[in-house]
Order: C-alpha cells, then sequence, then structure tokens
C-alpha cells in the first residue's frame, strides 16, 4: 500500500515542480537510475536467495530403494558397492592407511539408472541423500552458481546433523553443464561454479564430523574438464551401460510385480524382443502395456498388449494417416521385401509386419535380435545392409521403381557400410579416414551397396508367390505375426539363392 502511494504521488510532485517554475527533468532522470540499480539489487539478492529458500524448504532424508531393486547393473553395483565401505568401515580404511574417496562419476547413457543407483548408494551407507542438477547452478549472475554449491555442501551437512547421520551423498544430475571443458583463458560464470565445486571437494576430509561423497552423473563424460576427473576427486568412474538379456528380464519382472499378467505373457520373449531398450524404456513399456489392457477393459495385461506396447516405445502412437490403397500397397512390398531378406539372412529374426501406421512410419517390420550381439564380423554387417536395402529392392521388383520410402533406409544402410570401411572389413583394408580421400571411400561405398542390391534382388526373385499370397493377408488384416509369415515363407518360396562371398 505504502509503494503504491509513493508510485502514485511522484507525477504529481513533478507536476507540482513545474507549475512553481522548477525544471524537473534532472530529478526524473536522477529518479530512473536510481531505480534501476535499486532493481538490478533487488534482482540478484532474489537470485542469489531463491535457490536458498527452495534448497532449505526442500526435505532430503535416507531414499527408501536398495541396490536389490536395480534390475542388472551386477558388475556396476558390486564396484559402487566396494567404493561405498570406505565410506561405512572409516577405521577398517584408517588401519590401512587409505584416503576416503570423495568422488564416484556414473557414466552411461540415458534411462540406465544412474540415478537410482545414486539412491541406493544413500540406502546402503544409511546416509542423507541431497539432490540437485547441473542446470540449477547456471545463471547470468557473476558469483550465483558458486554461491549455490556453496549451499549445496553446507546444506548437506546441516541435514546429516538434522537426522543424526554421520554421512552424506551429495547427487549431481547432468554435471556435464557446470564440469565441461575450461576454454583456455576465456571466463564463463560457470567456470566459477567448477573452480568452487573443486575447491568444495578438496576441503572434504575424513575428520569432519559429517563426510560428504559426492556422487555425480552424466552422458557425456568426454565432455568433462581433466580437473574434475582426476584422482583426489573423482576417484571411481563407473559405467551404468544398456541392460544385456537377462538384466532386461529382471527389470521386467521387477517393473510386473504390481501388474496383473496374463497366464501367456512371456516376459522371456519380451525381453528377448527389446535389445538396446534401456531400464527406463523397459519401465515404460510395462506401463504402455497395462494401459493398452485398460483400454480394452482386460482384467490382466495379455501378451499382444506387451507386443503392442514395444511397438509404441520404439515407433510412437498409432497415428491417424489415411493412405491411399495404391500407397498402402506400396508400404506391404515394401514391408515384405524387409521382412523375406530377414528371414533369409537371419531365420526366426521377424516378429511382426505391420501396415499400421506409427510416427513417421506408415508401415514397419519388428526384428527379433536373437541374441545379444556386441561383435559383428563382414557378412553379418552385410545381411544387416541388405535387409535395409529389400524394401526398395521388393518395390523395383514389382512396380519397375523406387519410392522416397525408402530414404530412412539408405540413410541406415550408408553407416551400416561406413562402419564396414572403419572397421578395416572392406576391400580397402585397414585405413585411416582421414588419410583417404573422400572420392575413394565413396567409390568404396557405392560398390559394396551396388553388389549387395544385385545380391538382395537375385534373392527376392525367388518370393514372387510370397509377395502375392502374404500381400492379400496383410492388407486384410494389417499385421501378420512372425510365425504366421514364416509359414508362407515356408510353404511358397523356391530355393532361396546363397550369398555370393
Amino acid at each position: 500500500m505504502g509503494k503504491g502511494m509513493i508510485i502514485g504521488a511522484i507525477p504529481a510532485v513533478i507536476l507540482f515542480l513545474a507549475y512553481l517554475g522548477y525544471r524537473p527533468m534532472p530529478l526524473v532522470v536522477l529518479g530512473l537510475v536510481a531505480g534501476a540499480v535499486y532493481l538490478l539489487f533487488q534482482s540478484r539478492s532474489g537470485a542469489l536467495g531463491v535457490g536458498k529458500k527452495k534448497r532449505l524448504q526442500r526435505k532430503d532424508s535416507v531414499p527408501n530403494i536398495s541396490f536389490d531393486k536395480i534390475g542388472g547393473q551386477y558388475r556396476s553395483k558390486e564396484e559402487l558397492k566396494e567404493a561405498l565401505d570406505f565410506l561405512i568401515h572409516r577405521k577398517r580404511i584408517h588401519q590401512y592407511g587409505i584416503r576416503p574417496i570423495k568422488g564416484i562419476l556414473l557414466s552411461g547413457p540415458p534411462g540406465t539408472g544412474k540415478t537410482l543407483m545414486a539412491k541406493a548408494a544413500a540406502h546402503y551407507t544409511d546416509s542423507v541423500f541431497v539432490t540437485t542438477s547441473g542446470s540449477e547452478f547456471v545463471e547470468m549472475y557473476v558469483g550465483v552458481g558458486a554461491q549455490r554449491i556453496r549451499e549445496l555442501f553446507q546444506e548437506a551437512r546441516d541435514q546429516a546433523k538434522k537426522n543424526q547421520k554421520n554421512s552424506a551423498i551429495v547427487f549431481i544430475d547432468e554435471i556435464d553443464v557446470i564440469g565441461g571443458q575450461r576454454e583456455g583463458s576465456v571466463h564463463r560464470e560457470y567456470d566459477q561454479t567448477l573452480n568452487q565445486l573443486l575447491t568444495e571437494m578438496d576441503g572434504i576430509a575424513s575428520d569432519q564430523e559429517v563426510q560428504i561423497l559426492v556422487v555425480a552423473a552424466t552422458n557425456r563424460k568426454d565432455m568433462l574438464d581433466s580437473a574434475l576427473l582426476r584422482p583426489g576427486r573423482f576417484d571411481r568412474h563407473i559405467s551404468v551401460d544398456l541392460p544385456d538379456k537377462k538384466a532386461r528380464r529382471m527389470i521386467l519382472e521387477l517393473q510386473t510385480e504390481n501388474k496383473p499378467l496374463a497366464p501367456d505373457a512371456d516376459i522371456d520373449q519380451i525381453a528377448d524382443e527389446t535389445f538396446g531398450f534401456s531400464g527406463a524404456q523397459l519401465e515404460s513399456l510395462t506401463n504402455e502395456a497395462a494401459i493398452y489392457a485398460m483400454r480394452d477393459q482386460s482384467d490382466v495385461i495379455c501378451q499382444r498388449h506387451l507386443s503392442e506396447a514395444i511397438d509404441k516405445v520404439m515407433m510412437g502412437e498409432k497415428t491417424d494417416r489415411e493412405a491411399t490403397q495404391e500407397e498402402r500397397e506400396r508400404v506391404a512390398i515394401h514391408e515384405l521385401g524387409h521382412a523375406i531378406i530377414s528371414e533369409v539372412v537371419r531365420p526366426k529374426s521377424v516378429s511382426q509386419v505391420s501396415l499400421a501406421p506409427r510416427g513417421q512410419a506408415l508401415g514397419y517390420v519388428r526384428h527379433h535380435p536373437g541374441v545379444d550381439r556386441y561383435l559383428y564380423t563382414r557378412e553379418q554387417i552385410e545381411q544387416q545392409i541388405m535387409v535395409c536395402l529389400a524394401g526398395a529392392a521388393a518395390e523395383e521388383q514389382v512396380y519397375g521403381n523406387r519410392s522416397t520410402g525408402a530414404r530412412n533406409d539408405y540413410e541406415q544402410a550408408g553407416r551400416y557400410t561406413r562402419t564396414l570401411i572403419e572397421a578395416g572389413l572392406s576391400d580397402l583394408g585397414i585405413i585411416n579416414k582421414d588419410w583417404v580421400s573422400y572420392e575413394t571411400l565413396h567409390r568404396e561405398s557405392a560398390k559394396i551397396l551396388k553388389e549387395l542390391h544385385e545380391q538382395t534382388a537375385q534373392m527376392l526373385n525367388q518370393y514372387s508367390e510370397v509377395f502375392s499370397r502374404a500381400l492379400d493377408l496383410l492388407l486384410k488384416e494389417e499385421v501378420l505375426s512372425g510365425s504366421r509369415f514364416r509359414e508362407l515363407l515356408k510353404q511358397f518360396a523356391k530355393k532361396p539363392v546363397q550369398m555370393n562371398r
């Protein structure tokens, strides 16, 4: 109310001074400058205080999640536990003269469970858990980030004392935001933030009343500053990778504990078909399957709900695109080409052929990877390339031309070709791609694609009857299961052509 009265009185005073013959303009300018300075200091103090107020209001305690509730990551969990034992058994490590670990860096793809592992670490050590993100320290005002770092560590000590704990874990997600490599003499606000973090970590001593362990997570370890990664700061670098088949099965079992599964729900099959899925994607899969079951008013989650959920996570939700009959037939031929070659080079690899539009795709083939594979031979990469080229080759066989639907296939085939050349598996032999001209690489890539395209077309010539039989079914039902497709392939295919080596 007082501020409103003052603001309302200012114009009246100016008019009164003008009436008396005074020139009020210098006073107006002076008032504007004073107001600007006041607002600047107010905004700065607000920026410094908001973070503090926000943190003090947040209730941090020991998380109620254990390592047993994290599927997979056996090696990473054991390595993390070993590092955490130094925090638990202080007297024992003191006898051996072991320096306490100050920081643990968790690196890996998004959704692999780095935050969960940090929470489990706090539970394992019975420590207070204080969490923040790198983006919270980036401000336009100099010194704000450094101040918030100091507040963060002080808050961890205060929370530990308040909860009568002798240790605290400070978790910094997305640490690459503030811990990126410094560019020479270029001064940035978050350089000060990083320097303050380094100072705080250097100041963590074992004889303090509250011992603090910094756990940080990043998807881009290569971007972090070397001063942050050196021993004495982040002493342990733990990789949190995508789960393998055994881990995927365990994650799916954990995520479906509270969900009603039908007797036909095969978790092993879903684990097989989700190669490359992260833990977050697997959680989303089970959640989407439950949504599909609720949408169908089913009391239990069936195998088809889980299968649809895989498609949803991989491709996106079904769209309302209405393709013409000619387009649907061309898409069906294109996808059947992919499916036929996939079955020829990798038997039992097709899980489903679908004409239902999802995301940007008008149709798709969901492949069954078989076993988790991390190393590939030349033959295996060439087979992947042939599967990519099969859609356009099938269109050429039936229609005599190609369509723009093969664009993504060609991009993927190009990536496989580059992998083949850079791995030294092409006819160029072992090379350094930086020492070879672009024309040479392009010529070798074009030669590989041309040869494999001809082999793919030759193979598809043996399956003309399968195209006609499967096309009618696919247009009618929109979805063709892998087992049904293999029956058609076995019934109507001629003797397949062997790959030329």
